[in-house]
Formats: C-alpha cells, sequence, structure tokens
C-alpha cells in the first residue's frame, strides 16, 4: 500500500519536515504492524524503512516531538569512538543506558562468566577501533592490536584523492565475537561517501530498531558521528541516510506513541563543533555546542533489555 511505499523513498525537503519521516514510521507500524512476540516481549513489527536527514548547516537532527536526551547520546558516542567496553566508564559519566545488559544476572544469562560485572565484551567501541583483536578485559590495552576501522576512514577523507572511495565502511558486526558480546549490534554498518569534494554524508544500515527509545538516540548519534568526522577531517556535514531491517514498537509503548504522533514537529536544533583537536579520541562534550533546540514534554517509556 502507498503507506508501505513511502517508508522507501526519499521525502521532498521543500514540503516536509525530515522528522516526518519518523512520525509516519510510527504511524505505519502502529496501524500496519504485525504483532511478532520475540526475544524480549511483544512487539508491532514492519520490516524496511529509510529516512534522509539533512545536516547541512549545521543541521542537528534531535527529534522535537519529544525530549531527546542528547547529552546522554553524545556521551555514548564518544565512548564508542575512544573503544571503550566498560560500563563503569558510562556510569560515572551518569550514562545509565547500558546498566541492564551490564548485569551480572544478565551477562550469566549469555554465558558470559567470564566477564566481571560492568564489561560488555568486545561491543561497538572495541570493533570501530580494534576489530577482531582477541578480547580480555574491558581493562585490557587494545593498542595496536586488531583493525582501527575509524582511523582508516579517517585517513581517507583527510586525503583528496582518497576521500572519494567508495570503500569507507565501518562495522560492527563481527561473527567471529557476537557470543563474547553482552550484546550483539543492532547498528551495525556505517558507510561514509563524500560528493564535490567536501559534502560528508553516513549511510547506516541498522538490523534491528527501538522504534519508540532506540531510534531516536540512533538518529542523533550517527549525526553527531557525522558532524564530528566532518569537522575533524576539514569537511561539511551533509545527510545522514537511515536504513533499519526490523522495525518495532514494543506493545507497552503503543499508547504513549501514539500521543507522539500527533505532535508537530518545531525547527531542527544547530549544532557547532568549536575545535578541531589533533585525534579523534581528544574531543570532549563541551566541544559540541548546541542550539535552539526546542522540543515537546519528554516521553517516558521503559527500555527493554
Amino acid at each position: 500500500m502507498l503507506k508501505n511505499a513511502l517508508r522507501h523513498i526519499k521525502l521532498n525537503k521543500g514540503i516536509m519536515h525530515d522528522e516526518n519521516q519518523y512520525i509516519r514510521l510510527v504511524k505505519d507500524i502502529l496501524s500496519d504492524g504485525e504483532m511478532v512476540v520475540g526475544r524480549n516481549g511483544s512487539a508491532k513489527t514492519v520490516i524496511g524503512s529509510a529516512m534522509h536527514f539533512s545536516l547541512k548547516d549545521g543541521t542537528l537532527p534531535l527529534l522535537t516531538t519529544k525530549k531527546v536526551a542528547w547529552k546522554t547520546c553524545l556521551r555514548e558516542l564518544l565512548w564508542f569512538v575512544n573503544g571503550y567496553t566498560s560500563n563503569d566508564k558510562l556510569l560515572d559519566n551518569n550514562v545509565k543506558i547500558w546498566k541492564g545488559n551490564a548485569s551480572r544476572e544478565f551477562l550469566d544469562s549469555r554465558g558470559l562468566y567470564n566477564l566481571r560485572e560492568n564489561d560488555l565484551g568486545p561491543v561497538y567501541g572495541h570493533q570501530w577501533r580494534h576489530f577482531n583483536a582477541p578480547y580480555g578485559t574491558c581493562d585490557d590495552n587494545y593498542d595496536g592490536k586488531g583493525v582501527d576501522q575509524l582511523q582508516y576512514i579517517i585517513d581517507q577523507l583527510k586525503n583528496e584523492e582518497t576521500r572519494a572511495s567508495r570503500r569507507l565502511l565501518m562495522s560492527a558486526w563481527n561473527p567471529c565475537q557476537l557470543d563474547e558480546m553482552a550484546l550483539p549490534p543492532c547498528h551495525v554498518l556505517a558507510h561514509f561517501n563524500v560528493l564535490d569534494t567536501d559534502k560528508l554524508s553516513c549511510n547506516l544500515y541498522q538490523r534491528s530498531g527501538d522504534v519508540g527509545l532506540g531510534v531516536p538516540f540512533n538518529i542523533a548519534s550517527y549525526s553527531f558521528l557525522t558532524h564530528l568526522i566532518a569537522n575533524h577531517c576539514g569537511l561539511k556535514a551533509h545527510e545522514f541516510i537511515y536504513h533499519l531491517g526490523n522495525c518495532h514498537i514494543y506493545d507497552d509503548h503503543l499508547d504513549i506513541l501514539k500521543i507522539q504522533a500527533e505532535r508537530e514537529a518545531y525547527p531542527f536544533s544547530t549544532l557547532k563543533i568549536d575545535v578541531m583537536r589533533e585525534d579523534i579520541n581528544d574531543y570532549v562534550e563541551k566541544d559540541f555546542v548546541i542550539s535552539d533546540y526546542t522540543y515537546h514534554p519528554a516521553i517516558k517509556m521503559e527500555m527493554r533489555k
């Protein structure tokens, strides 16, 4: 039907607010989704979605139909960038989103008896910066081990002769180490491309999207990342393109998302990164200046492990 087809096309930016793509996905799932019982409960589900978010002129697509906890999102992103896998570092920054998956009970449920509590195994940061390096603990030093996918992309983007490469991909999905991770990655493949010599775009493929809680966070996180890499490499952030595989709304999120889906979007905020650090690891939260973030009231939903 037309509603399903609209999930797969790029919206006319002159007519539609980019956030309406998210609202359309929510409405599509609410009306046409199939209830599926999965690992962590029941969820209304559709398969396949694509959204395009402009990043031009510093635009940062923090959803406005509810408040997005962008500081938590940014702190987690910088944790990924630094290759960290210890939940202790997140908790020290008042980031609690991994707490359920870092508990002794949850790690044991995954058969990870060898990991101490709050050691998440070789999750995103390990794969981004040390892909497939043998994993010991979150406290080990992995410098020079594995493949540093993020630094490779940066090096290629800083070189005028290679920045147009179509091979600038970063994968968090490593079948060799999935069983060592507290949670297999949901956002699995980021692909960077440059047009007109300096316009940087990021395509993300995400295998599984919790549309109520996770997807707004992922939109913000990879938009932050694209802006960060563009700034670090002397480029301009241009667009974030978001491809979702399994799109689902958990049964206890359905009613509250009906409320959010009726809200009108406000103009997006803007982002300015004040400095260009020598090393991508050196950026800190205060380097990211958010302006004009206007939003509807926060919406409370329980996160599924």
